[in-house]
């Protein structure tokens, strides 16, 4: 970029001259281009084209965030918690908070509700990469915490920008624990210096496994703290049927039977997480045999009740119809009749 160049976009700017300042500056972001430094080239177009979007860091600066998809398929949550999540949007929007933590056991779908609210909020979501901002090196951690935050301060629009802490439990374990190490000790308080002097126009979400052990000092600096583990039975068989309803259509061949599948998921004591069972769910669909229009119940029921061999005589006491165990065994409804009728 020459200075003349420099010269002219302040002379259209100065005044007023919207399409000659416009016209320089694709000059400029073309230069760029050339140059070699396509990033700082598309910033430049998309600032054109009034697309909201972040400054690019300069290649020497060390980098701790790591940009995340935004998802935009529907995620299903107990209401409590949905409830919650919306009174979140609400308060952003209002511009009264901007710190939130998510806690609850894994597979709950914390991370997936940050991700939704960048989505609603139209924020563009950058998470922490941890494994880059710990290191053993004494003092090393805090000092990249420090650079983290930096980093945080070095966007131009901090309005659009919305920071994950996923798992920050690596971070923020009770400094008071005998089990923690000084060094640690020190990332935590350098954490709860660095939030306090945010800038209150970017949102910071952090998720935790841990609650029971987090600092109680680094859970003040938090403006909610919201429990995603509050999923009842109700909650988790509708989360089920919500994954069943919108994974069957993509795979050929396996056929629908909703009372089946309800009947399944309602064996064990206890039903997994949401995370658990999307995997569960995901793969009794996608191993399933070939040509085999059934064959995924057999996976499911054998997930989820532990039980490797399906006994025509433990179907019958769990409720199942002839019907239902042929699908589940593969065995004839006539032979299964006369094997159950001795």
């Amino acid at each position: 970029m020459k200075k003349k160049d420099v010269i002219e976009l302040i002379r259209c700017h100065s005044e007023g001259n919207e399409k000659g300042f416009r016209d320089g500056a694709l000059a400029v972001a073309q230069d760029f281009e050339k140059s070699g430094d396509k990033r700082l080239a598309e910033y430049v177009m998309a600032l054109l084209s009034d697309v909201n979007t972040l400054v690019p860091q300069a290649d020497d600066q060390t980098g701790f965030l790591t940009a995340v998809k935004i998802e935009t398929s529907a995620l299903p949550l107990p209401e409590s918690v949905t409830d919650d999540v919306a009174g979140i949007v609400n308060a952003i929007r209002a511009a009264s908070v901007n710190k939130f933590l998510f806690y609850g056991p894994p597979g709950t779908g914390k991370t997936e509700a940050v991700k939704q609210v960048a989505r609603i909020l139209g924020r563009d979501l950058f998470m922490v990469d941890f494994d880059a901002l710990i290191e053993s090196k004494l003092g090393q951690t805090s000092k990249n915490i420090t650079a983290l935050f930096a980093e945080v301060s070095s966007f131009m629009h901090p309005e659009h920008l919305m920071v994950l802490f996923d798992e920050i439990d690596a971070l923020a374990l009770d400094r008071m624990s005998i089990n923690d190490v000084r060094e640690m000790s020190r990332a935590t308080s350098t954490l709860l210096r660095e939030l306090d002097r945010l800038d209150e126009s970017v949102i910071v979400f952090a998720t935790t496994n841990l609650f029971d052990s987090f600092d109680k000092a680094l859970i003040r600096r938090f403006d909610a703290c919201i429990d995603f583990g509050r999923y009842t039975r109700e909650d988790l068989e509708g989360v089920a049927e919500y994954i069943f309803n919108a994974l069957l259509p993509k795979f050929n061949g396996p056929a629908r039977d909703s009372r089946l599948f309800k009947k399944i998921l309602g064996l064990p004591e206890e039903l997994p997480y949401p995370g658990d069972l999307v995997n569960i769910i995901k793969t009794s669909v996608a191993f399933a045999e070939p040509g085999s229009k059934f064959d995924y119940f057999r996976r499911l029921y054998r997930q989820l009740t532990g039980i490797n061999s399906i006994d025509p005589e433990i179907l019958k006491k769990q409720g199942f119809t002839v019907r239902e165990m042929e699908k589940l065994t593969g065995v004839s409804k006539s032979s299964l009749a006369r094997a159950l009728n001795g």
